[in-house]
């Protein structure tokens, strides 16, 4: 695929949205209904002044419709459709209907609410939908069309990529979502993660749901939920990104929140860091030392955790004295979460496992 990659010198390589790789797609399928011939490659332009050109995949020209697709390419960013075909089927519309959206195989449809899209439209974002939008206007008005167009998204094996999404638990049926703000993919933003935070919090929300939970990974998210017996959509996959949640709460408040996860990223919590991953932020040992001995811990057990290989060493030693370092723990993340909270409406509650989902510290609201 040629694009305009070229002005990189170096660094992370970025890459093109679905919404990106539909706009291209659409912009052959379309051409190629009106003149007869698929223009390959094909170059868009997006919302920052990026002009990609895309080289086609698949092309089909039928009697009354046409079908066109491209690879998508993700750059760096370890995004799970690098590499799937992504791809728009075009046919008339009714006179005077714009351009309507419908969900091909591999593209989802949406069955809650609170999402930024109707139930039971095709998950077809806001911004790929004007994009396409006015891609389509200014297709018809150089060639004397109407512009009247369906507009038919695929995503080839879409439905087995979006079981790794938040998709299924968002409400988004059968399929990925075309999505994309600005087209380009970022190496490393994560900002697909933080999005998806959001709208699991507008889900839990529209839902009616009053307790929510932010889990580091699957096996916090198993803890919770046998704790609590929260439902599939009060489950916010949080990752390392625990400053998304508690600032996108404040704005948007649920009555409880839980935060669960292990030792490690809790006491990267505690100390202040609201990006817990490896790369931005390290645990405090002397930090963990200091707590194990204002607990009452000896000096042979404080110098043990703060020589530590991990927090969860530390926290076993902690553990053979007797020294509650899970609970002190999650009362400090708890102390932290509320101040990012900044007086929110909200209850907050810590829950530190270990590797197996056993609970080793607990900090409930209140506490």
């Amino acid at each position: 695929m040629v694009n305009d990659r070229a002005e990189q010198t170096g660094g992370p390589r970025y890459g093109w949205t679905t919404g990106a790789c539909a706009l291209a797609s659409t912009a052959a399928a379309y051409t190629a209904l009106l003149t007869g011939e698929f223009p390959d490659p094909v170059r868009v332009r997006l919302p920052k002044g990026h002009e990609p050109s895309f080289a086609l995949d698949r092309e089909l020209l039928e009697e009354d419709r046409a079908t066109a697709g491209v690879v998508k390419d993700a750059g760096d960013d370890p995004d799970v459709t690098h590499g799937a075909v992504v791809g728009v089927t075009v046919s008339r519309g009714e006179h005077g209907s714009g351009v309507t959206f419908r969900a091909g195989t591999g593209v989802g449809t949406i069955t809650k609410p609170g999402l930024p899209l109707p139930v039971g439209e095709p998950a077809v974002n806001p911004v790929p939908r004007r994009l396409i939008g006015e891609l389509v206007a200014e297709i018809a008005a150089t060639h004397a069309d109407s512009g009247d167009l369906v507009v038919e998204a695929w995503v080839e094996e879409g439905a087995e990529l979006a079981r790794h999404t938040w998709n299924p638990r968002l409400g988004i049926v059968g399929g990925l979502s075309i999505l994309g703000t600005t087209g380009v993919v970022i190496p490393y933003s994560c900002s697909a993660w933080i999005d998806s935070i959001r709208r699991g919090v507008d889900v839990a929300r529209a839902e009616g749901l009053r307790h929510v939970a932010g889990c580091t990974g699957s096996t916090s998210e198993r803890t919770v939920t046998e704790l609590h017996g929260l439902p599939e959509e009060a489950l916010l996959d949080m990752g390392d990104f625990a400053g998304a949640v508690l600032k996108y709460l404040r704005r948007h408040p649920v009555p409880r929140l839980t935060v669960a996860g292990g030792i490690g990223k809790l006491a990267k919590l505690a100390d202040g860091h609201l990006d817990l991953h490896s790369k931005r932020s390290q645990v405090d040992f002397a930090r963990l030392a200091g707590l194990v001995e204002r607990a009452g811990g000896s000096a042979r057990l404080s110098e043990r955790v703060a020589r530590a290989n991990t927090a969860l060493d530390a926290l076993e030693a902690s553990a053979e004295e007797g020294v509650a370092l899970g609970d002190l723990v999650a009362r400090g993340a708890r102390d932290v979460a509320l101040a990012t909270l900044e007086g929110a409406p909200i209850e907050v509650e810590i829950v530190v496992i270990d590797r197996a989902g056993t609970i080793k510290g607990r900090c409930p609201p209140g506490g």
